[in-house]
């Protein structure tokens, strides 16, 4: 991951959370990316609905996990707190899905937006959206 110039504390902790949370999702781990989210987390993956909420979250996840196996890095564009207990990050990933019904796979890229809050001293994912950079596939 890369970090730009100069960050506080709690930006660093932050981009601590998005390198654990690349982690998660490279070893297909629901239990470590629920750890990372707030328990009122909102997830909204591009072309489907909001999953809202600690079960709502995790059952999106699962699904995902089900359904394709990711091998991705992000870099991280920036990481700005905006409040006391706030914080936003801005990333590009890369990398590469396999889809497990077919065993087809393609490249991978987004750009995602993450708003964090420190609860109990701990940076969670509070809302986290994304939309993929690759043209439409045929």
């Amino acid at each position: 991951m890369q970090r730009r110039e100069t960050m506080n504390a709690n930006e660093e902790a932050v981009g601590a959370v998005l390198a654990k949370y690349q982690k998660a999702l490279n070893e297909s781990d629901t239990d470590a990316v629920m750890k990372l989210y707030a328990s009122d987390g909102v997830f909204m993956p591009q072309n489907s609905p909001s999953s809202i909420g600690y079960g709502a979250v995790r059952k999106a996840y699962e699904a995902v996990f089900g359904a394709i196996t990711l091998s991705i890095k992000f870099e991280i564009a920036e990481i700005r707190q905006i409040a006391r207990d706030w914080v936003f990050a801005r990333t590009n990933s890369a990398g590469t899905t396999k889809v497990h019904a077919t065993g087809a796979g393609g490249p991978e890229a987004n750009q995602e937006l993450f708003l964090f809050q420190k609860i109990d001293d701990a940076w969670k994912i509070a809302r986290y959206c994304f939309s993929t950079i690759n043209p439409p596939r045929a």
